[in-house]
């Protein structure tokens, strides 16, 4: 029995991964069938609260052997590999709908939905959730073909994200292990060591995106009032939960390492001749103008498409080192842009820079030397050439200014750890460094 819910939490408080937790403890007397999934869906939808992320988990009579992928309540929390019998749907629905009334945030905007169902829905249905915008009716539709349940509060708008996590099939994937604060924490000072996560990328290598060294600051815990102490993420799910359990920390209520396709890119649309707000794409093309910095400290520059389109492309302020990367473009290079793309006003935020080719830039050359008596030329404007102010001597033509070396190199560019979207690929992923 698949089940999913989204849109559980507010921009400033809860978490749905949480729920996530509360949904394992409560159904504890059913076997978990492979991992949680954390699902980040399309970051560019407007509505959406921190990370856009929805959740799906299976419970059944589980076959195999069982791994430990968490502890909750003082008890380890197992899943396994394969599912010999479905769960009851509805206990299962009955269990869930419970605590979506409980832990919802419906008094700050959040609009859950809760699928139960026996069938996923089509894997297209997440492809369209994660790149683009879902109609309603489009999920409506598909759950009824799977004869699936549902459950919604305050108009039900995640059942979209709850029914486009359950079709995730994942063609690339990532772990998170979250750990999760006590109760009474919550809305206080984290205290998490940083010395211990600084040591993270070194002691354990397949994780990604946990300090910012640039700035001597950790990108693994979050800066609202939600249940979450801190998460690691990378390939590896037993690294994930041994990195965890690394980092000295305030007292830990509970652990859990979910599958997830955050750092995989699964958001980016490549080849695209009709580009869309509210959706992210890879596009080369030829840059037209010398970046510039605006107000904000954000720094912009004009790109001809491949298509022929022009677009601003825009790294902004948040985005920290990775605007000075930018300046350094001239007018003339070849590139890929990776980024999403915003309605108003009509620009790319950039989340990578793939540099293809530099143009060549040349010095202006000196003016000339007097063919009559070895004395510097002087200029005599635009369209006037030369003349030698000793003898008087004229001349139309200035000698080649030689090659400038760029201060940039062939390759890809991303911003630092603390600007980087839950789904972006980081380069480390990519195997570059």
């Amino acid at each position: 029995m698949y089940v999913a819910f989204d849109d559980t939490d507010s921009i400033s408080s809860m978490c749905t991964t949480f729920l996530a937790t509360e949904v394992v403890r409560a159904l504890s007397d059913l076997d978990l069938i492979g991992h949680p999934r954390l699902v980040r869906l399309n970051p560019a939808v407007p509505w959406k609260t921190r990370g856009n992320g929805a959740l799906a988990l299976r419970f059944g009579v589980g076959r195999g052997r069982a791994t430990t992928i968490g502890r909750i309540a003082g008890k380890d929390v197992l899943c396994y590999p394969e599912c010999r019998a479905e769960a009851d749907r509805d206990h299962v629905l009955e269990t869930c709908s419970r605590l979506i009334d409980r832990w919802s945030r419906t008094q700050e905007d959040a609009s859950p939905g809760l699928v139960v169902s026996e069938r996923r829905p089509t894997p297209s249905l997440y492809w369209q959730a994660v790149r683009g915008i879902v109609a309603r009716t489009t999920v409506e539709e598909e759950l009824r073909r799977l004869g699936a349940d549902t459950y919604q509060l305050a108009g039900g708008r995640g059942i979209i994200g709850a029914a486009a996590a359950m079709a995730w099939r994942p063609r690339d994937r990532t772990y998170e292990a979250l750990v999760y604060r006590r109760k009474a924490a919550w809305g206080t000072p984290r205290k998490v060591n940083v010395e211990d996560v600084g040591r993270l990328d070194e002691l354990f290598p397949s994780t990604f995106n946990n300090f910012d060294h640039q700035a001597g600051r950790t990108a693994i815990v979050p800066h609202s009032t939600c249940p979450i102490l801190f998460g690691v993420r990378g390939d590896n799910a037993e690294e994930v939960a041994l990195a965890a359990a690394s980092v000295r920390s305030e007292p830990k209520d509970r652990w859990l390492v979910f599958l997830s396709n955050q750092g995989t890119d699964d958001h980016v649309v490549r080849g695209a001749a009709d580009l869309r707000p509210w959706s992210s794409y890879l596009i080369r093309g030829q840059v037209l103008s010398v970046p510039r910095t605006i107000a904000g400290g954000h720094v912009l520059f004009r790109l001809r498409t491949e298509g022929g389109q022009e677009l601003d492309c825009a790294a902004y302020e948040p985005s920290k080192g990775f605007r000075a990367i930018v300046r350094k473009l001239s007018q003339g290079d070849v590139v890929e842009v990776m980024g999403e793309l915003r309605e108003t006003p009509r620009t790319l935020n950039l989340e990578k820079l793939h540099v293809i080719q530099l143009a060549v830039r040349k010095a202006k050359a000196p003016n000339p030397i007097c063919p009559e008596c070895g004395k510097r030329m002087g200029s005599m404007g635009r369209e006037g050439g030369f003349r030698c102010k000793r003898c008087r001597t004229k001349a139309d033509v200035r000698g080649e200014g030689q090659a400038v070396e760029r201060d940039i190199s062939l390759g890809w560019y991303e911003p630092p750890v603390r600007s980087r979207r839950h789904i972006s690929k980081p380069l480390k992923r990519m195997g570059m460094a």
